[in-house]
């Protein structure tokens, strides 16, 4: 009976999960007359005319060249950062260590509106409004206390004689890092950068506050400005949705294995 009730749990929550974006993907293969009919139409044609629209007449892989600059950059320079801030919290002493681990989960709790203001101010100083840097210095900002922590975890874990047997060898902290420490922590490196991947990709708040114009707009926000002569291209809206969702769920489901074991690392001793 309680097998029964796992699997019965574990199928209902699944099928309202992949619900929506069986609904888009549905909606994507079809015709724009079978789109709008009623009542709706459960079999699509499945033509790819949602599909070229999107593409010619409402740029849409310009926006998906902007999304992946913008999250593989933040991804980048996010891990980079994490990869020496993690190792310095859990294998340096370093005073203030819990305040400053405190500090990150602090930051990491405030809600986007209550900095949106200051954010888009500084940017303006800058001149960075409607540029990629403009958009990745709010990301690695947002996604560092969860590069950090999940790196300083699996820095934590490593056993402490794979670093003495280093220093005995003759390297410094930086050799250590680079030879011995991030190539076991690779699993958190790797879940980290996943994170920050999907963090960065579809993040819309600030890519609509930041990115006025269309040059520079991230696929998020490009898909939420589609418009219509008369109406909204749900074909297109629901094609673009697809291009963004796929590759997302192909990533995590070819790595859910890594991803898994950075997101338990220190959970069992």
């Amino acid at each position: 009976m309680n097998r029964f009730l796992f699997y019965a749990t574990t199928f209902v929550v699944v099928f309202m999960s992949l619900l929506p974006f069986a609904w888009f993907l549905n909606t994507s293969l079809k015709t724009p007359i079978e789109v709008t009919a009623i009542p709706p139409v459960l079999l699509p044609s499945g033509t790819l005319h949602s599909y070229r629209s999107a593409i010619t007449e409402y740029n849409l892989l310009h926006f998906v060249r902007n999304s992946v600059i913008v999250a593989g950059l933040t991804t980048f320079f996010t891990i980079l950062i994490s990869v020496f801030a993690g190792y310095a919290l859990a294998r340096l002493r370093l005073r203030y260590k819990g305040l400053i681990m405190g500090s990150l989960l602090l930051v990491s709790m405030f809600p986007q509106i209550s900095i949106a203001g200051p954010v888009w101010r500084i940017l303006h100083a800058l001149g960075w409004l409607n540029t990629y840097q403009g958009l990745v210095l709010p990301y690695v900002t947002l996604t560092l206390p969860l590069g950090v922590w999940i790196l300083a975890v699996f820095f934590t874990e490593l056993p402490d004689e794979l670093e003495d047997a280093a220093r005995i060898d003759g390297c410094s902290h930086v050799q250590t890092l680079f030879r011995i420490m991030i190539p076991l922590a690779a699993p958190g490196v790797f879940t980290a950068a996943i994170l920050v991947f999907i963090y960065a990709w579809n993040e819309f708040f600030f890519a609509l506050l930041i990115m006025t114009q269309q040059k520079f707009q991230t696929l998020p926000v490009g898909i939420a400005l589609f418009q219509g002569q008369y109406t909204l291209p749900w074909g297109e809206i629901a094609a673009a949705s697809t291009v963004a969702t796929v590759p997302l769920v192909l990533l995590v489901f070819l790595f859910q294995k890594r991803i898994v074991r950075g997101l338990s690392a220190g959970a069992v001793k």
